[in-house]
């Protein structure tokens, strides 16, 4: 900027008509480099309410469009000026080239230049080395070579829109900044296209630190954009995934997505997420294995927070159950941010990942099969996944508002392959009982029919044979197999017999219940199968006899007994049919054999 004397300065100000008003910042810059030129101020040139007061000769010497507006002016000294890119900054750095002021063009202000340049037609045919071809020379040699420059201009371009479109900033800037990506983050990264993000920190470092902030600062039309046109180049999914994790965090921040309620925003701040949101969506790569289940999961809770379209939450609600092996609990535990009167957790969305995955591993064709060597990843995946929604079962049990429809279709759909035992399902069916002590008799029993007794451990055993939660019929179920159980082990170590510990757990029951032991009850039910039994021989003896009346009958007036052989042959029939008899065919012992022990069992364990 070329200097002057206080005195040319003084006079020069002192040469302003009065009718003007107090200068501003702009123009007190203006009139220092202007008066210096020695040119007289023969026009005034109002923008955005700033008066710069210039040279016909030296604005019309560079700029059409300035030539056009003084030859329309019909000899008035003042020109008004509206809508120009970039305001009165961009007009006074015009201004300062029209009048051979030297100033550096650097990438904060490049976009501004050529756009103004434009505008004004300072092109060459007025002038050679004109604004837009200073301008073009510097965007070409410096800024399409420099990826952080690049990105610079096309945050800068944005507020010039639509003119920065016209003279292309933003597609050669686009176009610069993908191809730069693609040859500096491909041959970073591992050559294998099947490495997933999760399994290499070191990749996704080298990505963090190359794009660290720089594509967060642009504007989600243009990020959109940019990343379809890195898709275009071949950028690795792999590498695309971190990218879109940071622009994701800077653009949704300040959201309470682990909050139980929806916190209510300004309309404007809500939209303009909503659609950072459903555009970052619509982004995702489709390869699997590509974003962590933790970054879905988020953006899951931010659909629901923000109430996205459908499509956009059922998108993630499929690539979430694809990766459902790879969840963790918290990830599931997603609010319904509804106000009162609703559940803690949107277990309808939880229901809808899970069938994802199902229908996932149905189309890949690994389930139906049993556990061999092709299939042992998809069983241990499937076996993860179980565990995983009966813990999350035992996690929302204690909602008072969670209907029983829903926890048991939630457990209906866990695998028959993941269930190789009921412990965590008891748990959780445990816990729901204890939350919900108002449930009819009807569907507690309806409820414990989620969980197979027979997979129960030995501690799960002991805990449901004194739980109070539990219905009658459950609880017989669960000691009959327990003690079954402890007979096949007993049979195969020691010849048979029951531990006292679990005949110490029987009397517990007894004395808390008031209920029989299977051989009481056994022996009762036996008791009631003989009486039907005779009671049925005697109306067909009378039947046979009512034909050929006998002597003894009619003497004692009682039927004949039957005979013994076609008792036992009745009872062994109808014996099979008892639910406690033993699985191999032999008897239950009586009660009074059970409480003497035969001599070749002395050594047994009972």
């Amino acid at each position: 900027m070329l200097r002057m004397d206080q005195d040319k300065t003084s006079s020069a100000a002192a040469a302003i008509p009065k009718r003007r008003q107090t200068l501003s910042a702009a123009m007190k810059r203006t009139s220092e480099w202007a008066y210096s030129q020695d040119a007289p101020n023969d026009i005034t040139v109002l923008v955005g309410g700033t008066a710069f007061n210039l040279n016909k000769f030296l604005l019309v010497s560079k700029s059409g469009y300035m030539r056009k507006l003084i030859s329309q002016a019909n000899d008035s000294d003042i020109i008004k000026m509206s809508e120009i890119p970039g305001g009165i900054e961009a007009y006074e750095f015009a201004a300062k080239f029209c009048y051979g002021v030297n100033f550096e063009i650097n990438p904060e202000n490049v976009a501004m230049l050529r756009c103004v340049g434009e505008y004004l037609e300072m092109t060459e045919e007025y002038t050679d080395g004109n604004l837009v071809r200073r301008t073009e020379d510097y965007f070409e040699e410096v800024v399409l070579v420099n990826l952080s420059a690049a990105v610079t201009v096309l945050q800068k371009s944005e507020s010039f829109l639509p003119i920065s479109e016209k003279v292309k900033l933003v597609s050669r800037c686009i176009s610069a900044v993908a191809y730069m990506a693609c040859n500096d983050i491909q041959f970073s990264l591992s050559t294998d296209s099947h490495v997933s993000l999760s399994s290499s920190v070191t990749q996704s470092r080298a990505i963090m630190d190359w794009c660290g902030e720089e594509l967060t600062i642009l504007r989600i039309d243009t990020f959109q954009k940019l990343i379809t046109e890195m898709k275009a180049m071949g950028f690795k999914p792999v590498a695309l995934g971190p990218i879109l994790m940071l622009y994701v965090q800077k653009s949704l921040r300040g959201l309470d997505l682990l909050g139980k309620e929806r916190k209510k925003m300004e309309p404007k701040q809500e939209h303009e997420k909503r659609v950072v949101l459903e555009t970052i969506v619509s982004l995702l790569p489709k390869e699997k294995n590509v974003l962590s289940v933790s970054f879905l999961s988020m953006l899951l809770r931010a659909a629901v927070f923000l109430e996205t379209t459908v499509a956009c939450r059922l998108d993630l609600e499929k690539r979430m159950g694809i990766q459902l092996g790879q969840a963790a609990l918290d990830d599931l535990l997603i609010p319904s941010f509804s106000f009162a009167g609703d559940m803690l957790f949107d277990v309808d969305m939880i229901q809808r990942v899970v069938m994802n995955y199902l229908e996932h591993e149905a189309d890949e064709g690994r389930i139906g099969f049993d556990i061999d060597d092709e299939f042992a990843s998809s069983i241990s995946g499937m076996d993860q996944v179980g565990r995983l929604i009966e813990s999350y079962l035992a996690e929302i049990a204690s909602d008072p508002n969670l209907p029983i429809s829903k926890f048991i279709s939630l457990a209906e759909l866990i695998p028959e392959q993941a269930r190789f035992t009921e412990d965590s399902m008891y748990r959780a069916i445990d816990i729901y009982l204890k939350a919900h002590p108002s449930l009819s008799d009807a569907e507690r029993k309806q409820i414990c029919e989620m969980m197979d007794c027979q997979k129960l451990s030995r501690e799960a055993c002991a805990h449901a044979a004194q739980n109070e939660r539990l219905p009658v019929q459950i609880v017989v179920q669960v000691l009959h197999n327990e003690q079954q159980r402890l007979r096949n082990a007993s049979s195969r170590n020691y010849g048979g017999g029951d531990s006292p510990a679990f005949s110490q757990k029987l009397s517990m029951f007894r004395s808390n219940y008031h209920l029989e032991t299977p051989s009481d009850e056994l022996s009762r039910l036996r008791s009631e199968n003989d009486n039907l039994k005779l009671e049925l021989m005697r109306m067909q003896a009378q039947r046979r006899d009512e034909g050929k009346p006998s002597v003894k009958q009619a003497v004692s007036g009682k039927p004949p007994l039957p005979k013994k052989s076609f008792v036992n042959s009745v009872s062994k029939q109808l014996g099979r049919l008892y639910p406690f008899n033993r699985a191999d065919g032999a008897k239950t012992p009586s009660r009074k054999a059970m409480t003497k022990p035969a001599k070749d069992r002395r050594h047994s364990i009972s």
